[in-house]
């Protein structure tokens, strides 16, 4: 059912929201205050989506994208939208979920940190159908070949560049490659079976084993910053200049955070779940305790306040569990750096009831052209 759409305004997760007949509309590819021709369906309930025909009255901030791929490729959400534009979108965003989900009234201004838009992605997860390899498409399953992708690397281009030329030949295997780079090292990961076949074909794009990033070994499953050109600025913002006598670094991963913090601070003490992380979390900051254990789980047997507790949560953010240990233990400054504002909403809101202030909220732009945004907040 054709209709036409007035959009009144961008909501996480990429969509236009609009309404018609008493309905709220979601539908992807447009800007505020545009007039679009899209499809609408029911897709459950009282959720009603939208697919795009046609923009009859387009935004002055909609631009031409750069990737052949984009509104078949679902890496991307944003690519329409002049770069500037997509930063004041997601900091707006970021303000109404803290609103909506947290009933949080935050009137102070929210910095945004941004760097290069293009080619900033350090890593990416490619599948492997039929000779040919790219991403999932919009909302579902199928493979959208690509032959580049602009958000990526070069080294990684040139890596799926060599993988195009190659696969042709195997056609009978299907996977998923997760490539990870330094710009001189490739490190290879595939998550499923590798076959002994086109096993030298992985082996020739770089290595399985560890490599090093800006002076941090990286294992294969570890997690590490996907931009490129905002890992230092990152840390800056998170850490600061404190100081003081003991710190707490949660979700440590392989040590991004703690490293600084052992410079700043007396104590540091850094917890993580994954034996592998831990293991290069040991490694790449020796000075520090770090503890092989769940966030929840360490906190329980806790009886120290450090001077700050640094956390940095995986989407799911916090939970109950680790917000009521936080309280209990009373540390005067927390830090939390969030990559889903649902959940850092949601989170804030038992931190703040139970007398924590926001000191200062600082968007960081670590996933340019897509939806995605990574939330600072200081806590006192």
């Amino acid at each position: 059912m054709a209709e036409i759409l007035t959009i009144e305004k961008l909501v996480y997760g990429g969509d236009g929201l609009a309404r018609l007949d008493g309905k709220v509309i979601f539908t992807p590819y447009v800007l505020p205050g545009e007039t679009v021709q899209a499809d609408i369906e029911r897709v459950k309930n009282d959720l009603w989506r939208g697919r795009l025909i046609d923009v009859t009255s387009p935004s002055a901030d909609r631009v031409t994208p750069e990737c052949p791929y984009f509104q078949r490729c679902g890496g991307c959400n944003y690519q329409h939208a002049g770069y500037a534009f997509q930063v004041d979108q997601k900091r707006a965003i970021l303000r109404e979920v803290l609103r909506r989900v947290g009933k949080i009234e935050f009137d102070g201004e929210i910095e945004t940190i941004a760097g290069e838009p293009w080619q900033y992605r350090n890593r990416a997860q490619l599948h492997i159908e039929n000779g040919a390899i790219g991403y999932f498409e919009h909302g579902s399953h199928t493979l959208c070949a690509i032959d580049h992708c602009p958000i990526v690397s070069p080294a990684l281009n040139n890596a799926i560049a060599k993988l195009n030329a190659e696969l042709p030949g195997f056609r009978w295997f299907t996977g998923t490659v997760e490539l990870f780079t330094n710009e001189t090292e490739i490190q290879v990961n595939v998550l499923d079976r590798v076959p002994p076949l086109i096993r030298p074909l992985f082996e020739s794009l770089g290595t399985s084993g560890p490599i090093e990033y800006d002076g941090f070994r990286i294992g294969r499953n570890s997690f590490f910053q996907v931009n490129r050109f905002l890992i230092d600025r990152l840390v800056d913002c998170t850490v600061g200049d404190a100081t003081g006598e003991s710190a707490l670094d949660l979700y440590a991963g392989v040590g991004l955070f703690s490293a600084r913090l052992a410079k700043q601070f007396r104590q540091v003490t850094a917890v993580e779940s994954s034996r592998g992380t831990f293991y290069d979390l040991q490694h790449n900051v020796p000075s520090i305790s770090a503890e092989n254990k769940t966030t929840e789980e360490y906190l329980a047997g806790s009886e120290q306040k450090p001077d700050l507790i640094l956390l940095d949560p995986p989407r799911a953010g916090l939970g109950k569990q680790v917000v009521r240990e936080l309280i209990r233990i009373g540390a005067p400054h927390l830090t939390i750096v969030s990559c889903d504002p649902a959940t850092l909403a949601r989170d804030l809101q038992g931190l703040l009831t139970s007398g924590y202030k926001i000191q200062k909220i600082t968007l960081i732009d670590l996933f340019p052209q897509t939806f995605h945004l990574e939330a600072i907040v200081h806590l006192a």
